[in-house]
């Protein structure tokens, strides 16, 4: 029942974020970030009621993944259009520093709030959070009156066609080849997030909760050099080393059995990890229409829901089939991999 808990939301997420990035492009960023936002709020509140009654629990976790896409989408698509050209991937990375200083705080956090007061007090504090994300929305009026409507006139030659306005809703053709990366690198990373605890309990390692701060740390500590690095110097000086840390942390993890190998491990994975997202993020804003940012982000966001979904399920069967230690053996091909698709398609249309 958690595992059904959890797919819904993620189902209704990916779902959801198909139609978002089109809505951004046509509607503007901030209304549907204020209505993400307003939906999420909404949910927040109403888990306490959920409590007592798994079909409503299911229905608030569907809801809850409609709000959260419409909130990441529209922000992320936000933030890229705010970001100069010329410092857009320090920008994204930048940008990015919010959700890895929440993945570090957060859980330790709502783990504290549950243990010494209750869910309750879990979700007042999280709708607070929300009231606040809100607040600071509507406050920020500059970007709504100045940037959102600017592509309105291209939008409007493409409602002549319903099939192309449609098919534009969906997903942006020429950042497909990076999200695909990005699809990759999220499959790695949900083995980590999903088994990562079960693999270390089995090899007798305990409070493997550390290696997600220090996976966090790492990633923030190399967003605040890298994307400097990549828009003075070019993407490949450093995407293709960003994936060869990922490559290198997953094959410590094949091979750890003891804490300070696994720590090891997160440090170079969460350092790969704060090279390649960022870079990926700002790539993908670069190779789409200022008038199809929406979608662009859409799409980039789309593949990492896929991947989480499906890592999630083919990891396990790898696990279960074979044991933990091919998971991460088997991922580190998977980047590997992906260091040769990222040199094809880079070639000719990059600088490097």
């Amino acid at each position: 029942m958690a595992g059904l808990v959890t797919g819904i939301y993620s189902l209704t997420g990916f779902i959801s974020r198909l139609k978002i990035g089109g809505l951004l492009d046509r509607k503007g960023r901030r209304p549907i970030m204020l209505a993400g936002l307003s939906l999420l709020l909404l949910t927040i509140i109403s888990y306490n009621a959920a409590a007592y009654s798994i079909i409503l629990l299911l229905a608030l976790r569907a809801i809850h993944g409609i709000s959260w896409s419409a909130t990441t989408t529209s922000v992320s698509t936000l933030a890229s259009d705010l970001i100069p050209a010329a410092r857009r991937t320090e920008g994204m990375g930048l940008f990015g520093i919010s959700m890895s200083s929440a993945v570090a705080v957060g859980p330790g956090l709502g783990l504290y709030l549950m243990e010494y007061y209750n869910h309750t007090a879990l979700f007042l504090f999280s709708a607070v959070c929300i009231v606040l994300a809100l607040l600071t929305g509507f406050w920020e009026n500059r970007y709504y009156h100045t940037q959102t409507r600017v592509e309105a006139p291209i939008i409007n030659k493409l409602e002549h066609s319903v099939g192309q306005i449609t098919k534009s809703t969906v997903f942006e053709k020429k950042v497909i080849w990076p999200s695909f990366l990005f699809f990759i690198v999220m499959m790695t990373y949900s083995t980590i997030g999903i088994f990562l605890p079960a693999y270390a309990s089995e090899q007798g390692i305990a409070n493997i909760g550390l290696f997600f701060v220090v996976t966090a740390l790492s990633t923030i500590f190399v967003r605040l050099v890298s994307g400097r690095v990549a828009d003075r110097h070019g993407n490949n000086k450093v995407l293709i080393p960003g994936m060869v840390l990922l490559a290198v942390g997953l094959y410590l993890l094949s091979v750890a059995r003891s804490f300070p190998l696994f720590l090891v491990a997160a440090v170079v994975y969460g350092s790969g990890h704060g090279a390649v997202q960022p870079t990926l993020n700002a790539l993908v804003i670069s190779l789409a229409p200022v008038e199809r940012r929406g979608v662009a982000n859409a799409t980039f966001l789309c593949a990492m829901d896929i991947g989480l979904i499906i890592g999630s399920v083919i990891w396990g069967s790898v696990a279960q089939a074979f044991g933990f230690t091919y998971i991460y053996s088997t991922s580190m091909i998977l980047i590997i991999l992906s260091i040769a698709i990222y040199l094809v398609f880079s070639r000719g249309r990059l600088n490097a």
